[in-house]
C-alpha cells in the first residue's frame, strides 16, 4: 500500500493523545483539590486513575487491533476516550473525576498502541523509521505545548475547560479515523490467540532476563518521572508560587531537554553503543535526584534549584527511555507486539504506584516528590548492573 504523505502527520495527532490528556491538566491541579475540597496532594489521585487505566488498556488494546483490525478498535477507543473526557468536565466530585479518567485512559490507549502498528503494517527497515521519526515529530511537541496552554486555560477560565478541549480533541481524532485512515491490517493477517496462548506467550517474555532487567530500568526511571508529574504542580504552584501559565513554560522546558535528548542519542550510538549510553544516563539520571533531595530537604528558597535537576534528569531519560526499549524487545522480534504492551503496562502500573504515593504523602512540599524520584532512579540503576552482558 502506498503510504499517504499526510498519513504520519494524522497517526502522530492521535499518539499525542497521552501526552495532551497528562500534561495539560498538570496546572489545574490546585485549582482541582480547591474545587472538592481536597486535601493536598487529593488530585493527585486522578493521575494516579489515568495511569491504571492506560495500563489495563496497553495490555488490551493490542491484542484488539490484532484481533478486529486497526480502524475499528481506534474508533472505538476514541470515543470512548471522548466521552469520558465530558464526564471529567462534568464530575460533581473527586471519585467521579477519577473514575472517568481511568475510562478516558482505557479509550485513549488505543491511540497510543496502534498507531504504531500501523507503521508496521505499511513500511520496514528505514522507511519505518523516517515515518515513525516524522510521527515522533509530532508528538514530541506535546508535552512542551500542552502545559503551557493549560497554564493559560486556567488563567482565563476553570479548570472544566480544560476537559471540554481535550473531549473536543478526542472527537476530533475519532473523525479523522473515522473519514480518513485506512484499514492496514487485512483479514488474512489477522491474530486470534485465545487468553491462554496470549497468558502463555507473556509469561515466556518476562522470564527472559534481557527483557526484563531493560524493562525495569525504563519502568523504574518513570516511577521517577511520574512522581515528578504528580507533584510537580503543588510544589512550584503552590510552594513556590508561580502562575499557571509559568509552570507550563517550566514544564515544556524540562520536556524540550527530554526531546533534545532523544535526538542526540542516536548520534551517540555508533561511538559509545546503547549499554554504556544508558548505564551513564542512569548514573546522570540518580545524580541529578540526589541533588533534588538535598534542596527539597533544605526548603530551597529559589525554585530555579529545583528546576535545574529536574531538567537535567528528564534529559538523562531522554537517552536512557529509547535505549531500554531497545534492548527489552531486541529478543522479541517474533512478537514484539506483546513485548512492547507488557513493557508498557509495567510502566503504566508503576506510574500509578508512583502517583498514589505522591498523593498520599503530599504536604505542598517537595520532599515527597523528590523522595519517590531518588528512590525511582536508584532502583532503575540496580536494575542497571543486574541487566546480561551483550555476547
Amino acid at each position: 500500500m502506498r503510504v499517504p504523505y499526510w498519513l504520519p502527520l494524522l497517526l502522530g495527532v492521535l499518539t499525542a493523545v497521552g501526552p495532551v490528556s497528562t500534561d495539560m491538566y498538570l496546572p489545574a491541579f490546585p485549582a482541582i483539590e480547591a474545587s472538592f475540597g481536597g486535601r493536598p496532594g487529593a488530585a493527585q489521585v486522578t493521575l494516579a486513575t489515568w495511569f491504571l487505566g492506560l495500563a489495563l488498556g496497553q495490555i488490551t488494546q493490542g491484542t484488539l487491533a490484532d484481533r478486529f483490525g486497526r480502524r475499528g478498535p481506534l474508533i472505538a477507543g476514541t470515543a470512548l476516550y471522548t466521552l469520558a473526557s465530558l464526564g471529567c468536565a462534568m464530575a460533581p466530585d473527586l471519585f467521579t473525576l477519577s473514575l472517568m479518567r481511568a475510562l478516558a485512559a482505557f479509550g485513549g490507549s488505543a491511540s497510543m498502541v496502534i498507531p504504531r502498528a500501523v507503521v508496521r503494517d505499511l513500511s520496514d527497515g528505514h522507511a519505518a523509521a523516517r515515518m515513525l521519526s516524522k510521527l515522533m515529530l509530532v508528538m514530541g511537541a506535546a508535552p512542551i505545548l500542552a502545559p503551557t496552554l493549560g497554564g493559560i486555560v486556567m488563567d482565563h477560565f476553570s479548570w472544566h475547560a480544560i476537559f471540554w478541549i481535550t473531549a473536543a480533541y478526542g472527537g476530533l481524532c475519532c473523525l479523522m479515523v473515522w473519514r480518513a485512515l485506512p484499514e492496514t491490517l487485512p483479514e488474512n493477517r489477522r491474530v486470534r490467540l485465545g487468553p491462554a496462548a496470549q497468558l502463555a506467550r507473556y509469561i515466556g517474555i518476562i522470564r527472559e532476563r534481557s527483557f526484563i532487567t531493560h524493562a525495569l530500568i525504563g519502568g523504574l526511571s518513570l516511577f521517577g518521572l511520574f512522581a515528578y508529574l504528580g507533584g510537580a504542580p503543588d510544589v512550584f504552584i503552590a510552594q513556590y508560587h508561580l502562575t499557571p501559565a509559568q509552570f507550563g513554560v517550566l514544564f515544556g522546558g524540562c520536556a524540550a531537554g527530554f526531546i533534545v535528548a532523544t535526538q542526540i542519542n542516536p548520534r551517540l550510538l555508533p561511538r559509545f553503543g546503547a549499554g554504556r549510553v544508558m548505564r551513564c544516563a542512569v548514573w546522570a539520571l540518580v545524580a541529578a535526584n540526589v541533588f533534588l533531595a538535598i534542596m527539597a530537604f533544605s526548603f530551597t528558597p529559589h525554585w530555579y534549584l529545583m528546576a535545574l535537576p529536574i531538567w537535567v534528569g528528564m534529559a538523562s531519560m531522554g537517552f536512557l527511555t529509547p535505549n531500554a526499549t531497545v534492548g527489552a524487545l531486541s529478543r522479541h522480534a517474533a512478537h514484539a507486539g506483546s513485548a512492547s504492551a507488557l513493557m508498557g503496562t509495567l510502566q503504566f502500573i508503576l506510574g500509578a504506584i508512583s502517583g498514589l504515593l505522591v498523593g498520599i504523602a503530599g504536604d505542598h512540599t517537595a520532599r515527597p516528590m523528590a523522595v519517590l524520584m531518588l528512590l525511582g532512579a536508584g532502583a532503575a540503576a540496580v536494575a542497571d548492573l543486574c541487566r546480561p552482558k551483550p555476547k
